[in-house]
This record gives structure tokens, sequence and C-alpha cells, in this order.
């Protein structure tokens, strides 16, 4: 918003002004991040009123103005066949190298996209090979034990970017990268992020390959999913359960990404 917005009085921005760059906005595909900025202005017209800035939220009144989101998993790649495509694709990706190590990273961590994204490098310890962050779904603190291969991805990035404070700085190195840098790769690669592959289907290419193919426990897979899972003493989520077993999780899935990327024969695990 703000390259259209930015630089204008806030009081004297209209619903129309709103409405044309989120326009531009759906028209790039990305509906999901149109609402988004939507909610976004809002609360900042908010804050102006609060302020004494402006007099008039125009936001509320383009409700509807958009096409409502349309319930759904998002678009993920799930047969390893696929997944090695994918993967050689962003190994050939030409973009910036910040860029490319956020697609390069985002299968190894299978994160959300924002928390990716806004990723600091205070939050990494190289010497245990771990990324400690608090995630705001959740509201928790998050543990993502880092496998070897995202340890060497990392440290190459850190003699670029690692004198701010963003691992994935923005044009403007004090902000992080826009959260469309991701699927735009995407989608420069030649993939529809609408049907086949999404920054956030990450997720469910390790949650569906770490239990089907590799015969990963689900609760562990769950837990390294900062997804809330109550245990038997009613706690809804614990940063390190299950950390011993999240860690050799983490080794043995960016081992088997890698063999899928070489083109090694996949051979199927039995069940524990």
């Amino acid at each position: 918003m703000f390259p259209w917005l930015g630089d204008r009085p806030i009081s004297e921005i209209t619903a129309p002004d709103v409405l044309k760059v989120l326009r531009r906005i759906e028209g790039r595909g990305t509906l999901d991040t149109a609402h988004r900025a939507r909610s976004n202005c809002c609360q900042i017209f908010r804050y102006a009123i609060q302020d004494g800035r402006a007099a008039h939220n125009p936001v509320p009144d383009l409700r509807g103005a958009l096409p409502p989101l349309q319930p759904g998993n998002f678009a993920s790649i799930t047969e390893p066949a696929k997944v090695a495509e994918l993967l050689r694709a962003m190994d050939a990706f030409s973009g910036t190298f910040v860029v490319k190590a956020a697609l390069l990273l985002s299968p190894l961590f299978f994160v959300r996209p924002g928390e990716l994204r806004r990723a600091q490098w205070s939050e990494f310890n190289f010497e245990k090979a771990e990324w400690r962050y608090f995630v705001t779904k959740t509201k928790s603190d998050h543990l993502v034990p880092l496998a070897a291969q995202a340890v060497a991805i990392l440290k190459d990035l850190h003699a670029l970017t690692g004198h701010g404070s963003y691992v994935f700085p923005g044009r403007d190195p004090q902000m992080p990268m826009s959260d469309a840098a991701v699927n735009a790769s995407l989608r420069r690669m030649g993939y529809d992020t609408k049907t086949e592959i999404t920054g956030h289907g990450f997720r469910a290419m390790a949650r569906t390959i770490l239990h089907e193919e590799l015969n990963q426990k689900p609760e562990v897979i769950e837990h390294q999913l900062a997804h809330q899972v109550p245990d038997a003493l009613g706690s809804a989520y614990n940063r390190t359960k299950f950390l011993k077993e999240r860690k050799a999780m983490m080794q043995l899935w960016a081992d088997y990404l890698d063999r899928l990327k070489a083109g090694a024969k996949v051979i199927h695990l039995p069940a524990a």
C-alpha cells in the first residue's frame, strides 16, 4: 500500500483511494494478501483517529468490495517425484540470493511464511543449531532444530544480511522482505500458487511425507509444526517436547530432500 498512499496525509485518503490499491493486489492473484492489507489499513486509520491525525476511517466502507476468500487448504505438492522436480527448480532459481535462500529454507523449516520472512538473526544459535522465536498465531514460543543443510544456507546468508536485524530484509533493510516474495518466486518458476504450491504449502508437504514416507510419529510432526496439541497434562504446546525426536526428524527430512533432489531412488520404510 505504501508506494501508492504512503506520501499522502492520511486525513486525505478516501475509500476509493484504498480500494484502487487493493485492486492492484487482487489483480496479482493474491486475494488473501489484499484482504490482509485491507485489515492492516483499517488498524492504521483507527490509530490515526486516536492520535488526532484523521477524523474518519474509510476502510469499513469497503466491506464487500473484495471477493470473499474461499475456504480450503493451501496448494501443496506431496508426491515425492514432483517434490524432487520442485527442489531442482528452486536450486536453479535466478532471483536475488536473499529470496533464493528463503525458497531453499522453506521446505527445510516448513514454518508459516510470515514467521519465515520476519525471522531475525538474534533468534538463531548456530552452536546449538536452533531457531527460537515467538509464534503470534498460537501465542507460544517455538523451536526449530536446524539441520546441517539449513545451517550451511544460513551461514552463507549471514555474510550478506548479518549486519542487520532481519535474516531476509526487503528493499528497505529495516523491514523484512515482502510477504509475496516466495509466492512470486514460485510463479516465476512456473508453478501456479492457487493449484500447485504456495509458500504455506511446504507445511502440508512436510506433514504428509514425514508421516507417510518416513514414518514419523504424528505427535512429533504436529509439535514441529507449532500446532496446539493438548497432552495428558493439559499443556497445549511445549516448545521443547519431543525435542530429541524433532532434531533427528529435521535432519532426516533434510537428508531425504537431498536424495530426492539428486534423483536417488526412494525406498519406502516399513512402519514401526
